[in-house]
């Protein structure tokens, strides 16, 4: 399987990223073709996640973890592939239509990503905190509940109901519409 490699250009190479990549990378090739039996998949998981590490920035360096951080994503990349392959259920109360123009998946997300940082905001603060801290910069729900004085059980049940929380608000706020696939496929910005 081939190493996702970054552009010539040095600037663009953060050593933290690639000293973790370079020394987590096989075992994580090896696990995601247990989990996948595919190969392919496999390696295209592999590449997400990443490009998910190098969307991190700088922010990549303070992760304390990036092992667990690295799996952690790429087993939410593997759960998200699984539901792909599902017919799931109608969600109540989201428009689900063709795109008017061809979008392609990163167009969608690069669009949607400005509209993230407002809506975590417009979330209670407790919530947006733990979005931010297990979601986004990849710290284990069991060291936030150590941190914040909470059982594992309640940092579990919280992060839920905040995930419910954005998920509606994003569908409130930038009206995130879904096709037919249960994939986002387009969004209206707040003016």
């Amino acid at each position: 399987m081939s190493e996702p490699s970054l552009p010539p250009n040095e600037n663009n190479t953060m050593p933290c990223l690639m000293e973790a990549w370079l020394e987590h990378q096989s075992p994580l090739s090896l696990w995601l073709k247990s989990q996948t039996r595919d190969d392919s998949l496999a390696q295209d998981i592999l590449h997400d996640v990443f490009i998910r590490a190098m969307d991190q920035e700088q922010a990549f360096c303070d992760i304390r973890n990036t092992k667990a951080w690295l799996f952690r994503v790429a087993g939410n990349l593997v759960i998200d592939h699984a539901r792909k392959q599902q017919v799931l259920p109608v969600v109540e109360g989201v428009e689900f239509e063709e795109p008017q123009s061809p979008v392609t998946d990163k167009d969608v997300i690069d669009k949607l990503a400005h509209c993230l940082p407002r809506v975590l905001n417009e979330l209670a603060p407790q919530d947006s905190k733990l979005l931010k801290e297990c979601d986004i910069n990849g710290m284990s729900q069991r060291e936030f509940a150590t941190r914040h004085g909470l059982t594992l059980s309640a940092t579990k049940s919280r992060l839920l109901r905040a995930r419910l929380k954005l998920k509606q608000q994003l569908s409130h706020s930038c009206q995130v519409k879904l096709d037919e696939n249960q994939n986002v496929c387009c969004y209206t910005p707040r003016k």
